[in-house]
């Protein structure tokens, strides 16, 4: 099943000083819009959601708070107590081992946009990744980007770069996450269409699961590619590479097609239940708030409960 289901033929080849240009000029276009959608959206879903900023194990400031039997005698701050008569504690953020790592595919296999939608999945991708990165940086939560040499941040000044990172074209990878080391515990968000085989997908989910950490995947799709809505002769061309396929009436192959579509859904959906992930499908013709706000939920319960739950796609 190819990831890009109908394709246009290649741009003319620019010179590489142009080339470079035109990229350049792409990315410092791109990401700002991008910033401005995200945060919108975020606010919209945030709307009505506490924060979850707490105190823990960590190491930047958050608060005072007066000392009480059982509080280490090492956390008091005695120049702050000296200013009153009561003795002060520091508290810092919760912060370790529960970094959110957030990935988004951002190849060219996942540029396809049909007739049926405004967007493209990988432009919604981003936005669903940024959109929840604002969230969880308003909430005190600590956000990096899988694969990214930047260490995760708090902060929400992190936004730009993180847009930045999602942009660049030369961010493009694999159609899977990167198989890199996650600190244990952590919880990782994965953005994407998985429509390459089960058996690749079964072995890079595995190896980054290995470690207790907590999984939620986004199937993001184009509605074109689950019900191919074309008639007659139609031509089919692979976005990220050289295959094409003539077929001389498509309606005739729907039912397979729709069936092979399923059969991989229902297999993604067990292979998250057995690692205790959970999975969800999200279209490019309906709204993103729907999407962000069951994930987000998803998310919060982790943080709640330390355990994850299956969800329905």
């Amino acid at each position: 099943m190819a990831s890009g289901t109908v394709g246009t033929g290649k741009e003319p080849p620019h010179g590489r000083a142009e080339a470079a240009r035109d990229a350049a000029e792409r990315v410092a276009s791109a990401f700002p819009a991008l910033l401005v959608e995200a945060e919108r959206i975020a606010q919209t879903v945030a709307h009505g959601i506490h924060g979850r900023r707490r105190a823990g194990t960590g190491e930047t400031f958050w608060q005072y708070k007066q000392y009480r039997v059982g509080d280490s005698a090492s956390a008091i701050d005695w120049r702050r107590s000296a200013r009153s008569d009561e003795v002060y504690v520091r508290e810092n953020e919760w912060e370790a081992a529960n970094t959110v790592w957030l990935w988004t595919n951002v190849n060219a296999s996942m540029e396809f946009k049909s007739h049926l939608s405004e967007i493209s999945k990988k432009e919604r991708g981003v936005i669903i990744t940024l959109a929840l990165a604002n969230l969880l940086l308003q909430a005190g939560e600590r956000v990096g980007m899988l694969g990214s040499a930047e260490p995760p941040s708090h902060h929400l000044t992190a936004m730009r770069r993180f847009a930045h990172y999602l942009t660049d074209e030369s961010t493009s990878s694999d159609d899977l996450p990167p198989a890199v080391r996650i600190p244990r515990f952590s919880t990782l968000v994965l953005v994407g269409d998985f429509l390459q085989p089960i058996e690749e997908i079964n072995q890079r989910f595995g190896e980054l699961a290995g470690r207790d950490i907590q999984g939620h995947i986004v199937q993001v799709l184009d509605p074109a590619e689950e019900t191919l809505p074309y008639q007659g002769r139609k031509e089919f061309a692979e976005i990220s590479g050289p295959l094409k396929l003539t077929i001389g009436k498509v309606e005739g192959l729907r039912g397979a097609y729709h069936e092979k579509v399923e059969a991989h859904r229902r297999e993604l959906g067990h292979l998250c239940r057995r690692l205790g992930w959970t999975f969800g499908v999200h279209h490019t013709d309906v709204s993103p708030h729907q999407a962000l706000l069951s994930l987000y939920g998803r998310l919060s319960g982790d943080f709640a409960t330390g355990r994850a739950s299956v969800a329905g796609s």
